[in-house]
């Protein structure tokens, strides 16, 4: 996996160095867009909500390849860029009023495909799992997925929430965030009986 990584990067260097912004730009949502989505995903509980994010960071790669510093590697920009468009549709103020279309049936139906992923788990375990997940607000579910399941480096997390200025966030800050969370992910666990 790491190969794939550094040969993407490769290959996404050079088409910014011929300027190919365009080829630049497939490149990374061919590649990284999955795991982009599927960050997105865990991290806004809502296939739809993603689904508009991962638009949205589409819009900022596109607009944002032509200035892209070479600060860190494509893939973290990647990151940097998802969490932002992430946030900011989180604030929005619309999205607190608006009224999502009722989908109860296919709701269920997505939530059965989604436990089908798990195959060979114990469902109800997996089930607790969410739910503990679900109790956890954006920023813990990002610091939990780019840190457990993506395995960025905390040098690279600090840089993925960093501001909207490119100013990281500190990272003894932040491992002491993770150890919070860690222990409240541990007393829920407790609390459900898993530990």
């Amino acid at each position: 996996m790491a190969q794939v990584a550094v040969e993407v990067e490769a290959r996404c260097l050079v088409a910014l160095d011929r300027g190919d912004h365009a080829g630049a730009a497939t490149l990374v949502v061919g590649e990284y867009g999955p795991q982009l989505l599927g960050y997105l995903c865990s991290v806004l509980r809502s296939e739809a909500d993603a689904g508009e994010v991962f638009s949205m960071f589409s819009e900022d790669l596109w607009r944002g390849l032509p200035g892209f510093r070479r600060e860190c590697p494509v893939r973290v920009w990647c990151y940097r860029l998802a969490w932002h468009a992430a946030a900011r549709f989180l604030r929005d103020p619309y999205r607190g009023r608006g009224q999502r279309l009722e989908t109860t049936g296919l709701s269920r139906l997505v939530e059965e495909v989604r436990s089908s992923v798990f195959l060979g788990r114990d469902q109800a375990r997996q089930a607790t799992l969410d739910r503990l997940r679900e109790a956890l607000t954006p920023d813990e579910r990002t610091l939990l997925v780019l840190r457990v399941d993506r395995g960025l480096t905390w040098g690279e997390v600090a840089l993925v929430l960093g501001d909207e200025r490119g100013v990281p966030v500190e990272e003894p800050a932040l491992r002491k965030r993770f150890e919070r969370l860690k222990e409240k992910l541990a007393e829920g666990a407790r609390k459900e009986g898993l530990l």
